[in-house]
């Protein structure tokens, strides 16, 4: 027997036995409360006399009203797959070589119709049914913006051609950055995912499936109390970008980030530390095309902007407890 066998409280995605029992988790209800309030102002029109009051509230308003579908289908998922035996999640996942795991891993990130927020509460949950290191990343980054639907309007936004490259290259990205992972792993850089599986450990396995109100209840408060984590990090981040938002400009934006080397660069290095939903990354990234005439820049924000936010650099090193990881 394992010991998350014996513990009736084992929370599967943080991996600890309620690690925060007895401590009050200050940035969750902090940045909770904050964006609570922040979506009321907005939401009923008070306290827009100030400026940045109201640019900061109408910031919060539409990251939330961007990303709130995508965060609760996602919960809905990873409260299913708690009632999935391991080992079937991770058929889709194994394969005879290393390549057709990644590329499986790859393609299923592009086809999830998810907000890169949400995409990653089910990228932690595939590393924690034993996903490879690499797999569970080529996951995250293929993911972010080429969901279905935001594929198609990047399509209406700037054509099919750059879509279409724009689609295949972080294909390509996704599946090397796993690749090069995975080889860190087994020369020992990197740390192995605690909850390796094991190919030979695959049987008959069946989803415990029977809807009811007693089974909905079991998917909805499992999902949400495995999220937690990741939620805290979502509403700090949607503070962070709302105080961006408050402080730069749509001019100041154009010209740090228009089509030279500087350019690039501050792309890079903006789009890496802000925290960007993908819904809101696509329009963005069609102004970086039609109105700074830069596509280098716009898939690199693409690319670096949602897969490498703070969200995501921050809720990695909790869930893997590696800075080498996330960094």
């Amino acid at each position: 027997m394992s010991d998350h066998d014996h513990c009736p409280h084992h929370n599967d995605l943080s991996g600890t036995c309620h690690p925060e029992s007895g401590r009050v988790d200050y940035l969750y209800y902090g940045s909770l409360a904050a964006v609570a309030v922040a979506y009321f102002v907005h939401f009923a029109g008070v306290f827009q006399e100030d400026a940045r009051v109201a640019s900061f509230s109408h910031q919060v308003f539409e990251l939330m009203n961007d990303m709130w579908w995508g965060i609760a289908i996602s919960i809905v998922a990873v409260g299913f797959l708690n009632l999935v035996p391991r080992e079937l999640v991770m058929t889709y996942f194994t394969g005879r070589t290393r390549a057709k795991g990644l590329l499986k891993a790859t393609l299923a990130g592009t086809l999830f119709d998810l907000c890169n927020h949400g995409v990653l509460i089910l990228g932690m949950k595939i590393y924690d049914r034993g996903a490879t290191l690499g797999q569970t990343m080529a996951f995250l980054i293929s993911s972010p913006w080429n969901s279905f639907s935001l594929t198609m309007i990047m399509y209406t936004l700037i054509g099919g051609n750059l879509t279409f490259a724009f689609l295949i290259l972080s294909l390509i990205i996704a599946f090397i950055s796993g690749w090069i992972f995975d080889e860190l792993v087994l020369r020992k850089i990197l740390p192995e995912n605690p909850n390796k599986f094991e190919p030979a450990r695959l049987g008959n396995q069946r989803i415990p499936f029977e809807l009811s109100g007693s089974f909905v209840k079991t998917v909805l408060f499992g999902g949400f109390k495995e999220s937690r984590m990741i939620l805290k990090w979502i509403f700090f981040g949607t503070i962070l970008s709302a105080l961006v938002g408050v402080f730069m400009t749509p001019e100041m934006f154009a010209a740090y980030f228009g089509n030279s080397l500087k350019g690039t660069f501050f792309t890079l290095l903006g789009a890496t530390g802000l925290e960007v939903c993908s819904e809101g990354s696509v329009p963005l990234a069609a102004d970086l095309v039609r109105v700074a005439h830069a596509p280098g820049n716009a898939f690199i924000f693409l690319m670096a902007g949602v897969a490498t936010d703070l969200t995501e650099v921050l809720t990695i090193r909790e869930k893997m407890k590696s800075w080498k990881i996330a960094l």
